[in-house]
């Protein structure tokens, strides 16, 4: 098949690889001429502007963006839907909030444009391994399509998921979800860090991948990341997040749904932002009143 793809950072570039490893026609754009010139190099026929590349593309087109959430994947969409035609489909791959998504189907249909929200895991070993596809829009569409997302996931690594919106708001509990493992590793190998033992993490990481119940993935490479730096020095204690835990505890104060660990989780990232935290200070002070006890000044 033909795609074109938008945005060639740490996982379109990997996409467009996959792609091409298929046997696909892929047609590339990115805002960096290098990434174009990178991924051109690899077989995919580079463009040089949105304009060009739906010029390179065959009626019905279809076109994936891999670009930012929020301003970066509407103003894209924005410059994109005049340039199509009726038929044509925008694929969104990203991790675009699930009722921005169904907004977008909805006004693209007033154009007679198709729109896929394709929630998309595997970060940058899906060049490798394959990735996740969770795909929301129209079914006909997404059957239409269906030999490119064989060729991203592995087997049985995509499915449909529902109508618009769907896609993004399984990718969004899945990322929730992650939230709340990560915290839980990171919680049992600092406890582990700070024992009386003299422990080798990074063999611990490896042994309870060997039969234990928490193997994962994600445990693998937590031994990663440990045997390169087993004190993790090079690692600054602060977390980002990138929208998707946020959603979904929002979504679950508007359903009435407990998400205790998952909400926790988050908040445990924002506080890996504060170097100084004033809370931690109230309670200090707080402790120093009520009973006396000693607090640590600057």
């Amino acid at each position: 098949m033909e795609l074109g793809l938008i945005g060639l950072g740490r996982m379109g570039a990997n996409m467009a690889q996959r792609l091409l490893g298929g046997d696909h026609r892929v047609v590339a754009y990115d805002r960096d001429p290098e990434a174009v010139h990178s991924v051109a190099s690899a077989g995919a026929a580079g463009a040089g502007s949105l304009e060009e590349l739906v010029r390179k593309l065959s009626p019905p087109r279809a076109v994936w963006l891999m670009v930012p959430a929020g301003a970066p994947v509407e103003q894209t969409i924005h410059s994109l839907a005049p340039l199509l035609s009726p038929g044509d489909v925008i694929i969104d791959g990203g991790n675009s909030y699930y009722k921005d998504s169904a907004r977008r189907a909805a006004s693209l249909s007033k154009q007679r444009l198709h729109f896929l929200d394709v929630g998309t895991s595997g970060g940058i070993w899906g060049l490798k391994m394959g990735y996740c596809l969770m795909i929301g829009g129209e079914d006909e569409v997404f059957r239409r399509l269906e030999p490119i997302f064989r060729t991203l996931a592995p087997e049985e690594g995509y499915a449909y998921m529902g109508p618009s919106g769907a896609g993004h708001f399984v990718k969004m509990v899945h990322n929730g979800i992650e939230y709340g493992l990560l915290q839980a590793y990171a919680e049992g190998f600092e406890l582990l860090h700070a024992s009386p033992y003299e422990l080798d993490l990074a063999q611990l990481a490896r042994l309870w991948n060997h039969g234990s119940v928490v193997r994962s993935w994600l445990l693998e490479l937590t031994e990663k990341a440990l045997a390169a730096d087993p004190g993790l020095a090079s690692v600054k204690s602060y977390v980002e997040d990138s929208g998707e835990g946020r959603w979904t505890v929002l979504e679950a104060v508007e359903r009435g749904v407990p998400l205790p660990v998952i909400s926790l989780s988050l908040f445990s990232r924002f506080r890996s932002r504060q170097d100084d935290s004033f809370a931690a200070k109230v309670i200090a002070a707080l402790r120093r009143e009520f009973g006396g006890h000693a607090v640590k000044s600057d």
